[in-house]
């Protein structure tokens, strides 16, 4: 077995092809080691006349390159190490488009990062029609850049508008958006691929190319005025959207517009500058340390050595919002047939409805044919009796929050499924140990906590009570990863990890409330700190009611800590619920969109005369100093196992700040040292639920972190 990454063979018509396979590794990544080896390669090719023009592909099927190996930013000790590394990679694609023959990139699957930037150096780049494949340069989700020439070469090549939305968001492009955005020449079935690349290569160089822009778009770009407006905008769309806590978006604008305002030797420059800078920033430590938790994850039981069961046949109990949505990813996410149990038509019929809704979208946005839709659609039945369910492998069960109920639901299952069937339960406070207590066969009894929408957000909490087999915590786990989740596997308890967590974050932000401080002021203070949306945003969406039927649980199981503020039954007593009946602390009357503004009137429901006391800062440490202390408690007593998985427990499940990596990684970067001091200033004013985790105490008095 050959340890060289890259292959060339020489055809009769004079078309080399290099190949890229990086030995031992299931995907091509880019790392500056390769330099030495590509450029004797570009050296051959320049020595033999024979050659007429080259083909760069992959060896690893469904796959072109993935990006660059970030893992070798690690070694990065000062911004010099990373911007040399930028420079190295800008020279050497420099070196691939300086060939005298023309350079086709052969692409089928993923090509991003560092793989986008290496086929934008090539003269034309052609496709594969593959669902897997993407093109796209993602840098900027992990507070980075693109330091291969990409700020510099894409503008030229698609415009300015399209190549900032690809750099600013991250997105990926498929075949056919790719095609219409100019980055490629053809989209072609992956028989022909490399045949096809082939005849561009023997088509000679190709001469500068102009983005395929039209009308308001093209007069737009064409102009030095023109191009200030779409900077101007880019910008004060990246400080609306991150708040000023990210700092790559910004740096990307800079880079794209010194390129096109004093030309590419100067775009480079600053491009690997930028690069170098934003390697060593905090934010993209963070960043990176959540990409390599969640790859790391990815490669975990959740239970050791236990391995999974097969699974073929899921069931969903409950036809609601929740149900529909456990339906919908496990049918159009997992392609696992799906048989869901109502005990009315209408749930049934609604269920089926959220499904096409989410199927339907994609063939409107023409990511999938109607003949692909209606293929996912016939993955999902429906029945009010408990029958065609004997082979079920597992069942979600997503009724109401009723103890009596889900003991009923556990009994059913137990006598109308298999013995191997798997109970899952999508509670979100009741203890999965009481749930079980139901059970003739405890050990195939576990917890799978989705969070609303289902279909958008990617956490799901796997509870294992004392009782859960490893196997049954492997498969459910395994099963969670197909319907395109990240589980975390907590331990039984109320309230689980992240509920627990965001419900002292909620409780302080009420106390605030009831302090006085004006509704507004704690939303934008949080959103501010980092949060998609503010608590008080949040309770109105998850609905009020629900918040005060999860406190009373938390504060007989944990503690008077739990306690709920007095708010709660004040605005459940004048029926506000939030969003879902359209009263709440803002309004939701109308059709206009965008911010909705206050309800004035809630704040003589409270009892209270809004005055805005705080700075924005004061505000948002009261409420996430609960969120970090209760974090720690949940490490204390293990619930969670590892800072890691409440790190991403948090980020994924709540929206805790990405660039802040985390609650455990937030501690590290505050100390907890000045953490306890701070809780302990609180407690000194606010009482004892400001009272610092005996572990946090603990890590403070010997200066520990939690991670190395």
């Amino acid at each position: 077995m050959s340890d060289k990454t890259f292959s060339l063979d020489v055809g009769n018509d004079g078309v080399a092809i290099i190949t890229m396979d990086v030995p031992g590794e299931s995907m091509n990544t880019l790392r500056d080691s390769f330099a030495a080896e590509v450029r004797d390669l570009l050296g051959e090719i320049v020595q033999d006349s024979s050659i007429k023009g080259v083909v760069f592909t992959s060896g690893k099927p469904g796959s072109f390159i993935a990006g660059a190996d970030i893992a070798m930013l690690a070694a990065c000790k000062t911004t010099d190490d990373a911007y040399q590394i930028s420079r190295g990679a800008q020279q050497l694609f420099n070196e691939l488009a300086a060939l005298k023959v023309p350079v086709v990139a052969a692409i089928d699957g993923p090509c991003l990062g560092g793989g986008l930037e290496l086929a934008l150096a090539c003269d034309y780049r052609i496709c594969s029609d593959s669902a897997k494949t993407v093109l796209g340069v993602p840098e900027v989700q992990l507070g980075l850049l693109p330091g291969g020439g990409g700020t510099q070469r894409l503008p030229r090549l698609v415009g300015v508008a399209r190549s900032l939305d690809m750099m600013l968001s991250g997105r990926q492009l498929r075949a056919k958006q790719a095609k219409k955005f100019g980055l490629v020449e053809e989209t072609v079935p992956l028989s022909v691929l490399v045949d096809v690349a082939r005849e561009y290569a023997l088509k000679g160089k190709r001469k500068a190319v102009k983005p395929n822009l039209k009308g308001a778009e093209k007069l737009l770009e064409s102009t030095a005025f023109g191009r200030k407006v779409i900077f101007d905008q880019a910008g004060k769309k990246v400080l609306a959207k991150t708040q000023g806590n990210y700092p790559a978006p910004l740096k990307i604008i800079d880079c794209v517009r010194t390129g096109l305002e004093k030309g590419l030797d100067a775009g480079y420059e600053v491009e690997a500058r930028h690069f170098g800078e934003l390697v060593m920033t905090p934010e993209s430590e963070a960043l990176r340390s959540i990409f390599f938790a969640t790859t790391e994850m990815k490669k975990e039981s959740g239970a050791g050595d236990a391995k999974p069961l097969p699974l073929n046949k899921v069931m969903v109990l409950g036809g609601g919002l929740m149900g529909g949505g456990i339906a919908s990813v496990t049918a159009l996410k997992a392609k696992l047939p799906a048989r869901i149990k109502d005990i009315a038509e209408p749930g049934l019929q609604n269920a089926l409805a959220y499904s096409y809704k989410q199927v339907d979208k994609r063939v409107k946005k023409r990511q999938m044919t109607p003949a692909q839709r209606d293929k996912a659609m016939s993955l999902l039945s429906t029945t009010t009796r408990y029958d065609g369910i004997k082979d079920v492998d597992i069942v979600v069960e997503a009724v109401f929050e009723d103890l009596n109920l889900k003991h009923q639901m556990v009994k059913d299952v137990e006598a109308n499924c298999g013995e191997h069937t798997i109970f899952a339960s999508n509670t979100s406070s009741l203890p999965i140990g009481q749930i079980a207590e139901a059970a003739s066969r405890p050990d195939k009894v576990i917890g799978l906590h989705y969070f609303s929408p289902v279909e958008k957000m990617p956490l799901v909490e796997v509870i294992a009570h004392k009782g859960t087999s490893a196997e049954t915590i492997a498969t459910t786990v395994a099963f969670a990863r197909k319907q395109g989740k990240t589980p975390i596997v907590v331990q039984d308890g109320a309230g689980f990890y992240v509920n627990r967590i965001l419900a002292l974050y909620m409780n302080e932000a009420a106390n605030l409330l009831l302090d006085g401080e004006p509704v507004e002021a704690l939303d934008k203070a949080l959103v501010k700190f980092g949060f998609p949306v503010g608590p008080v945003t949040l309770l109105d969406e998850v609905g009020i009611d629900v918040g005060a039927k999860i406190s009373p649980i938390l504060e007989s199981e944990l503690g008077s800590r739990f306690a709920a503020p007095a708010a709660f039954a004040k605005l459940l007593a004048d029926d506000r619920k939030g969003r879902k009946n359209g009263k709440g602390f803002y309004q939701y009357g109308g059709k206009a969109k965008g911010k909705k503004p206050v309800d004035e009137s809630v704040y003589q429901v409270l009892g209270i005369q809004p005055q805005g006391r705080l700075s924005q800062s004061e505000l948002a440490e009261r409420c996430v100093v609960q969120m970090l202390n209760e974090a720690v408690r949940c490490l204390e007593e293990g619930i969670i196992a590892s800072p890691r998985d409440g790190d991403i427990g948090a980020i994924f499940g709540i929206g805790f700040p990405p660039f802040l990596g985390g609650p455990f990684r937030y501690i590290d970067r505050l100390g907890a040292k000045s953490l306890v001091e701070r809780l302990r200033s609180y407690q000194e004013r606010f009482g004892d639920r400001f009272a610092p985790a005996d572990k946090l105490v603990a890590m403070a008095e010997q200066d520990e972190r939690f991670y190395p």
